[in-house]
């Protein structure tokens, strides 16, 4: 179990840094009370860690061999993907993913404005909303659905979830001092090099 939930834990922190659904908590909660675009998103990201690890716990019923060497070829995969989009990049700043964030925060703002309302509640339901439609199909999703069919689901869970809520502590309470200092092919070379250890991991265990 804590091997899963130490794998969770760490795929999913740093993958989530520098993310789409990372620049939303930011630009949200320059605009509305951080605590609730931290419970709105952490809520969102929360659900979707259960979801992906009820859908990796359908793969486990496969047989065993099925599931350890599928996960060992999306970890592959994914990790190689990274490190080549990350030799792509630019060596500072992540303006990719804070121009989606922006244009999907803006797209929300103008919704909101229309209903004339700032309640705690659309708050919390907003950034639930965005960061939940954000992160489907995310690589993190599938990471940790990957994962939970391979790994012991409760330590993937916890690992998951607790990834997730210090990516979006960092995003509601940091966010807007290191929006302009990440670098995007930093963090992507680094979730690429976790993703080939992971691999690694899996495969040395099925030894």
């Amino acid at each position: 179990m804590l091997t899963a939930f130490t794998a969770g834990l760490l795929l999913i922190t740093v993958s989530e840094i520098g993310d789409k659904t990372f620049f939303i908590g930011v630009i949200l909660a320059t605009r509305h009370p951080k605590r609730w675009v931290f419970l709105g998103a952490w809520s969102a990201l929360s659900l979707m860690t259960i979801l992906s690890v009820l859908m990796g716990r359908v793969l486990a019923l496969l047989p065993p061999i099925y599931t350890r060497y599928g996960a060992i070829a999306l970890f592959l995969f994914f990790g190689v993907r990274l490190i080549y989009q990350a030799g792509k990049m630019p060596a500072q700043g992540a303006a990719t993913e804070t121009a989606e964030a922006a244009e999907v925060v803006e797209k929300a703002e103008k919704e909101m404005n229309a209903l004339q309302t700032n309640s705690a509640w659309v708050i919390l339901m907003e950034a639930f909303t965005l960061t939940f439609l954000a992160e489907w199909g995310d690589r993190t999703q599938i990471a940790t659905l990957t994962l939970a069919a391979a790994q012991n689901p409760w330590g993937v869970t916890l690992g998951a979830i607790t990834g997730h809520g210090i990516s979006s502590l960092i995003a509601v309470v940091g966010g807007g001092l290191l929006a302009g200092r990440i670098s995007e092919r930093n963090i992507t070379l680094l979730g690429g090099i976790l993703f080939l250890i992971f691999a690694m991991v899996m495969w040395v265990e099925g030894i």
